[in-house]
């Protein structure tokens, strides 16, 4: 009779916290920066309303200013499941606000949510990998993006759709039980985290991390492809939510088109980028794939000018994020091709915050320009926007990809 080989059952529990800890990170990111976007327009706020909603990324730009803060108290383990029990009542508290459309409380309470998120993916960041060896780091970061993007899919899907179909009651109701579910199974299943005591110092490092970071070669023109490479997608996508709205797609058909199928072919597209890059590099595929992002764009250009039929609303949606998976498999590539010198977790974390820069602050405005301008108008600037990464990517100078060889033969390099 055969035997499970005792290891077995060690190797099973880890993947299963490691999915569910990414799960727990992506779930609250997919409420605050999608659902909350689906709950404005469906209570019928205008585009200048719903483009202020981009503030809500503030929390996710400035995490680290307190960072710090996860190694100095408590150990991450127990930040994890406390967290998530508190997402988990802020989201049973959107019950409130959804019962009776006080959109100025529901703000607050997203705001909260995106504080306490991105606190929680501090803690859940910095448990994997204090947790792990810096092998099974990299051999495990494609179940942490599957599980993350699974969670998306279920926030901006399957909670959407029941919002639709039956109430936001409901959505958040179930929201919260999940969180709930999440922070009991954290509790019990996650291995014993280093106390305080034994990682208080860490800390500490913090400045010399951004030091080494900041001298790193042509650093200049690193900086400026992350904050400007995702400009053009984020502005565009600050505004297709209502966009839908506005051609008389409901609850139910945005959650179909921007839910599942946006998130599936994202993922599609994650994957295939990340196999171009690993078989040709970096420094080959960076321009092409940036250049099929940016001119994607143009899809919704084209739907604000013509009166589009079902079919066409649904090829221009999934493209689109089709393409924006390819850019993602781009920009998280270059972003660890930063990290290095010791520091790649502090690395990562400064230019995931800077990524996501033009997303909170051009996403603001957004609303803003629709309602001057018009939405055929809006996605043509949004397309003007993504121009200069094109150029950035075609001029870059060769030395900015010294590591790409590395990385192309790194499990790290498929990461959507």
């Amino acid at each position: 009779m055969l035997q499970t080989p005792p290891y077995a059952g060690f190797f099973m529990k880890k993947i299963f916290w490691i999915a569910s800890t990414y799960y727990a990170e992506g779930l609250p990111f997919s409420l605050v920066q999608q659902v909350s976007v689906q709950f404005f327009t469906a209570a019928g706020a205008g585009t200048p309303v719903i483009g202020l909603l981009s503030l809500l990324g503030l929390p996710w730009n400035l995490k680290f200013l307190w960072s710090p803060l996860i190694d100095l108290f408590g150990n991450k383990k127990k930040w994890i499941y406390l967290l998530e029990l508190a997402l988990a009542l802020v989201a049973a508290l959107l019950i409130w606000p959804a019962q009776e459309v006080n959109l100025g409380f529901a703000f607050k309470l997203f705001g909260l949510m995106a504080i306490l998120s991105a606190t929680h993916d501090m803690a859940v960041d910095g448990f994997y990998i204090q947790t792990l060896p810096k092998m099974d780091q990299a051999a495990f970061s494609g179940l942490r993006v599957a599980a993350y993007r699974v969670a998306m899919l279920v926030g901006n899907s399957l909670l959407v759709i029941i919002a639709g179909w039956l109430s936001w009651i409901l959505c958040f109701s179930l929201a919260a039980a999940m969180l709930i579910g999440l922070s009991i199974w954290h509790r019990k299943v996650l291995p014993r985290s280093l106390t305080t005591r034994e990682e208080g110092q860490r800390w500490q490092l913090v400045w010399r991390s951004v030091q080494s970071y900041l001298r790193q070669p042509h650093i200049g023109w690193a900086l400026l492809f992350i904050v400007l490479f995702p400009a053009g997608d984020a502005l565009m996508f600050a505004m297709v939510t209502p966009f839908l709205h506005s051609l008389g797609y409901g609850l139910v058909a945005r959650g179909i088109l921007t839910g599942a199928i946006g998130t599936i072919t994202g993922i599609a597209g994650s994957i295939l980028g990340g196999l171009f890059i690993a078989r040709w590099g970096l420094q080959r595929t960076i321009f092409p794939l940036t250049l099929i992002q940016s001119f994607a764009i143009l899809g919704y250009a084209w739907l604000a000018y013509s009166k589009p039929v079902l079919i066409a609303v649904v090829m221009v949606a999934a493209f689109e994020q089709f393409a924006a998976g390819l850019g993602t498999a781009v920009l998280m590539v270059f972003l660890m091709q930063r990290c290095q010198g010791g520091f790649e977790a502090m690395h990562f974390a400064i230019g995931s915050a800077l990524m996501s820069v033009a997303s909170t602050f051009l996403g603001s405005y957004s609303g803003f320009l629709v309602r001057d301008f018009g939405y055929a108008s809006f996605f043509l600037l949004s397309f003007g926007v993504a121009l200069p990464s094109l150029f950035l990517a075609f001029f870059m100078p060769s030395a900015v990809f010294l590591q790409d060889q590395v990385m192309s033969k790194s499990p790290l390099s498929t990461k959507p």
